[in-house]
């Protein structure tokens, strides 16, 4: 059960959702995909407009978590590229470094263990069969869709378990 006394949390994804990732894809387009490159590139991302004002319209009402799939070998440039785009302070959940699951697994499984402590308002995130998931699980969701699709990342998140 969530406690009324505590304000609800809005979950938020990074790539493609806040972070555009289009400079780093060709990372992961033919083969063999360069992980280490991709993750690297990562503090270069260009904030998306968009995800960002959503996010801190959003911490008005709600705590901010963000929920990504990048290893938790990211963590420092991440909470670092979190902070210099101004986005709002609030816990990162990442993928444990050898977690291969889908994201749809993963996420949803942090969303649920999320809502048993607290009211989670909103996931807004751009993958879609995350999204899918998260909304049969009962889950509120916006779809991040303004960022360029990508079948290269698609493929990470769903195929290799990698973001």
């Amino acid at each position: 059960m969530a406690e009324s006394s505590k304000r609800p949390i809005a979950v938020f994804d990074i790539d493609n959702t806040l972070a555009d990732t289009a400079h780093r894809q060709r990372f992961l387009e033919g083969g063999p995909r360069d992980w280490d490159a991709f993750f690297a590139a990562a503090p270069h991302d260009p904030p998306i407009a968009e995800g960002v004002a959503l996010a801190v319209a959003t911490a008005e009402e709600c705590d901010i978590v963000y929920l990504t799939g990048r290893p938790e070998r990211c963590r420092r440039s991440t909470l670092d590229w979190l902070a210099a785009h101004g986005l709002p302070e609030g816990r990162v959940h990442m993928r444990r470094n050898a977690d291969r699951r889908p994201a749809r697994q993963t996420k949803l499984e942090i969303l649920r263990r999320l809502a048993e402590g607290r009211s989670v308002r909103v996931l807004v995130d751009d993958d879609e069969l995350v999204c899918d998931a998260a909304e049969r699980a009962g889950f509120t969701v916006v779809r991040a869709r303004w960022a360029d699709h990508s079948a290269a990342l698609e493929q990470a998140q769903e195929g290799e378990g990698r973001t």
